[in-house]
């Protein structure tokens, strides 16, 4: 016979890894350092290609009035002012993806502590009932 408490935690467990299945793999995979180390790493090569390709946009856009222009100074200092920009923007934007990756890393360990306890709950059940069954044939016995 089915135990129906059993049952019902069992639903709730598989819906409930069903529904948090990616943030449970963010905690599964990573540490927290790994995690948000990887993040940054993609936010910084995807900030760094983007821009690129936007200078080389303005610079194709622009390319007669780079070209008219006589001096080396004069074509280096913008490049110049747009590295500081650059800057300033990565910084910006990997402090975004750090705060971000952080919040998400807590929220899927905060669902993975629930998962966990969840199925250790599961568990003593399933040692309660083995010990029922276990102490219901030895009186049997006797």
């Amino acid at each position: 016979m089915l135990n129906e408490e059993k049952l019902k935690l069992m639903t709730s467990i598989a819906i409930f890894e069903k529904a948090e299945d990616r943030n449970l793999s963010i905690v599964k995979r990573y540490f927290r350092t790994d995690y948000i180390s990887r993040n940054l790493l993609r936010s910084f090569l995807g900030y760094t290609l983007c821009w690129i390709l936007g200078l080389a946009l303005a610079a194709v856009c622009r390319l007669e009035d780079i070209l008219s222009i006589v001096t080396l100074e004069d074509v280096v200092f913008p490049f110049v002012d747009y590295g500081v920009w650059y800057l300033l923007g990565l910084v910006v934007y990997l402090v975004i993806t750090y705060i971000v990756c952080s919040r998400r890393y807590r929220y899927a360990s905060r669902g993975m502590k629930v998962y966990t306890a969840r199925l250790k709950r599961l568990q003593r059940r399933y040692e309660f009932q083995d010990r029922a069954k276990e102490q219901g044939k030895g009186a049997q016995k006797a």
